[in-house]
């Protein structure tokens, strides 16, 4: 699937197709929940029924001008996202920690999280350290983001490098359905060159 052919629902988010390098490429804003973390905030695949498989798609974050000091241009995918937009699986990552000095802020440069229950807080606060880890990634980049899916399991790759591996995916291994565009505070998000390759 093209960019150009793109049909997408904004879910608590602003989406519109622009021209990049005379390449359509999808730009994705949050618009609403503003300050709350690892919410249902991206732009979502109209008829589109995901379950196992792999998910490629290219990826450019921007901090927007009145971002927040603790914005790190989140940017990533949400997947098996059911028809209410109550549950879903999500990998993102975070550019402005890929390349800082600071060792506990590298730690945390990729990030898997399961709505609604399993967001970045709850591992955090649970001292849970399986889902977060470093990459070298940074702003205005593209980066080639590739989520590998099989029932439990995820496997999730930046540059055709493994980044993070989820061998327990929070919601289980039945729930399908649609893929969507993930961005979060502070961010202007750039995706383009979806791929979608079904494994069922």
């Amino acid at each position: 699937m093209n960019s150009d052919q793109l049909k997408v629902i904004p879910i608590n988010t602003k989406a519109k197709l622009v021209s990049i390098n005379h390449e359509p490429t999808l730009c994705v804003i949050k618009a609403q929940k503003l300050y709350e973390f690892d919410k249902n905030t991206y732009a979502k695949l109209a008829g589109c029924d995901f379950h196992n498989g792999t998910i490629e798609v290219q990826v450019l974050s921007q901090l927007l001008p009145d971002a927040p000091d603790f914005a790190r241009g989140f940017i990533g995918l949400a997947f098996r996202i059911n028809e209410d937009d109550s549950a879903f699986e999500s990998f993102y990552i975070r550019p402005t920690n890929g390349q800082t000095t600071d060792p506990v802020r590298k730690q945390h440069a990729v990030q898997y999280f399961s709505y609604p229950k399993y967001n970045f807080e709850y591992f955090r606060t649970h001292h849970i350290t399986d889902f977060e880890g470093p990459a070298n990634i940074a702003l205005n980049q593209w980066i080639d983001l590739r989520a590998e899916i099989k029932d439990e399991t995820g496997k999730f790759y930046l540059n055709d490098r493994l980044v993070l591996k989820v061998d327990h995916l929070k919601n289980g291994a039945s729930p399908r359905g649609t893929i969507g565009f993930f961005v979060d505070i502070g961010t202007k998000g750039f995706f383009k060159n979806l791929q979608i390759t079904p494994a069922d």
